[in-house]
C-alpha cells in the first residue's frame, strides 16, 4: 500500500489546526476566569462547573443591569413626561402683609412636597410665628396658605 504524500501533510495540518483551536480555547477560558469573582472554594472546579457558573454570573449582571436601567428610565421620565404635559413648573409664591400679620401663598406642583416645610422653616427663621396653615390639592396642583403673626 502506497501513501498519499498529501495525505501525511493533511494530516499534519489537521492536528495543527487542532492544537491552535486548544490553545486559543484555553487563552479564553483563563480570560473568563480573570473576569468572574473566585468563589471561596477550597477545592478546583471542573471546567464545565466554571463555565456554567461564569454563565450564572453573567445572567446575573444583566439582570442587575437591566434593574438599573429601568431605575434609571423611571428617575428620567417622569420628569420628562410632566414636563411636556406642564406639570412641572417653578413654585409661585405671594406674599401679603398686613400689619403684624403675614399671608403666604404657595403654589406648586405636586412634585414640589417638600416646599411647605420650607416656607415654614423660612417663617421662623425670619421671626414669624406660623398661627394658621392649610393647603387644597386640585390634580398636580397643591395651593399651600400659611398665616402668620411676626414677632417683635
Amino acid at each position: 500500500m502506497e501513501q498519499n504524500p498529501n495525505s501525511s501533510s493533511s494530516k499534519a495540518d489537521r492536528k495543527t489546526i487542532e492544537k491552535n483551536r486548544r490553545n486559543q480555547m484555553k487563552t479564553l477560558l483563563t480570560q473568563l476566569n480573570s473576569l468572574v469573582p473566585h468563589q471561596s472554594n477550597k477545592e478546583a472546579l471542573s471546567l464545565p462547573d466554571r463555565i456554567g457558573e461564569a454563565i450564572s454570573y453573567i445572567k446575573t449582571k444583566q439582570i442587575r443591569l437591566e434593574e438599573l436601567k429601568e431605575k434609571r428610565d423611571s428617575l428620567i421620565e417622569p420628569k420628562k413626561s410632566k414636563n411636556v404635559m406642564g406639570s412641572l413648573r417653578e413654585p409661585h409664591v405671594d406674599v401679603q402683609e398686613m400689619g403684624s400679620a403675614l399671608q403666604v401663598v404657595l403654589i406648586t406642583g405636586s412634585d414640589c412636597r417638600f416646599m411647605f416645610r420650607e416656607a415654614i422653616r423660612v417663617l421662623h427663621e425670619e421671626g414669624a410665628q406660623v398661627v394658621n396653615a392649610s393647603f387644597y390639592v386640585a390634580g398636580d396642583t397643591i395651593f399651600h396658605t400659611l398665616h402668620s403673626k411676626l414677632q417683635g
